[in-house]
């Protein structure tokens, strides 16, 4: 299958394009800048470029987006036009190539505020109500709902992929982060893969994220003695963290549970804490 991939020079634009490498697709990259998977070198407003390089593809994987980081360093109206606007360019170029299904590439950002004071940690799930908090939150809910309403009256079969944290910090937040709030970038790309082949992924929503040994009556506890919670569900870590000396954390305020992608996409992570631990075992104490 012919698959345009927005955003391919990105880390999850390229790790999807790999991904449907190896499962025999075609991934057709566009990216503003160049990259080893980016076919056509444009900007997503560029109308013949984007026409030139959506031609013959039967899906769209749109992961092109300002995010985060660039909230206070790109203007407002930067995100507005590449996040929304872009979007909005993208689904237009799609409709008239007619092309049947699109996945995009959303966050679990868009959750952020409803985590704060709940004395308890939040569980979240795809029936979650957003709370967005900053313009990179606001943009991405806003592209989900153009494209959702574009789907609902005929467009092409949307499925959005809302991934958690997935960008590269220190062991042992990245390794905690995949209890509860974190993911590795091959299997968010896997996810991407599972979403454009699966039937029934269309018109769904799905939280990606690593899998959790909590539970969502651990809710409380993880907010208010996360230590005694991660020594229940998560002994072997808590023993890495010891023998590293690394310090365990008092709260954990989140869960974000992708069960609806491991029993619909029959997806699953398979880059959890212990991969992001291997590169320290050379440096562990009494090593």
């Amino acid at each position: 299958m012919k698959v345009l991939v927005t955003g391919s020079s990105g880390r999850i634009g390229a790790a999807v394009c790999q991904a449907l490498l190896d499962e025999g697709d075609e991934p057709v990259g566009l990216d503003a800048r160049p990259g080893a998977h980016t076919t056509l070198q444009a900007d997503l407003l560029d109308a013949p470029a984007l026409q030139q390089a959506i031609a013959g593809a039967q899906a769209v994987v749109h992961c092109a987006a300002l995010h985060a980081p660039h909230v206070g360093v790109q203007p407002d109206s930067a995100f507005q036009r590449i996040n929304v606007d872009g979007t909005r360019a993208l689904l237009y170029a799609a409709q008239a190539a007619g092309v049947q299904r699109l996945v995009f590439t959303s966050s679990t950002a868009l959750y952020g505020a409803a985590a704060q004071a709940t004395k308890q940690a939040l569980w979240v799930t795809e029936d979650t109500p957003a709370a967005p908090q900053t313009i990179y939150h606001r943009s991405k809910l806003e592209a989900e709902t153009l494209l959702q309403e574009a789907a609902a009256q005929g467009g092409p079969g949307l499925c959005i992929l809302r991934m958690s944290r997935c960008f590269t910090e220190a062991p042992a937040v990245m390794a905690l982060h995949r209890l509860s709030r974190g993911v590795d970038a091959r299997d968010v790309a896997r996810a991407h893969v599972l979403a454009l082949h699966h039937p029934q992924a269309a018109k769904r929503s799905f939280v990606i994220s690593g899998a959790t040994p909590f539970l969502p009556h651990d809710a409380t506890n993880l907010w208010h003695d996360a230590p005694t919670v991660l020594r229940q569900r998560a002994a072997d870590l808590v023993q890495a963290f010891a023998q590293r000396g690394w310090p365990l954390p008092l709260r954990i305020d989140r869960v974000y549970d992708p069960g609806r992608a491991l029993r619909e996409l029959g997806w699953r992570p398979l880059f959890g804490w212990r991969e992001v631990l291997l590169p320290t075992l050379q440096r562990s104490p009494g090593r």
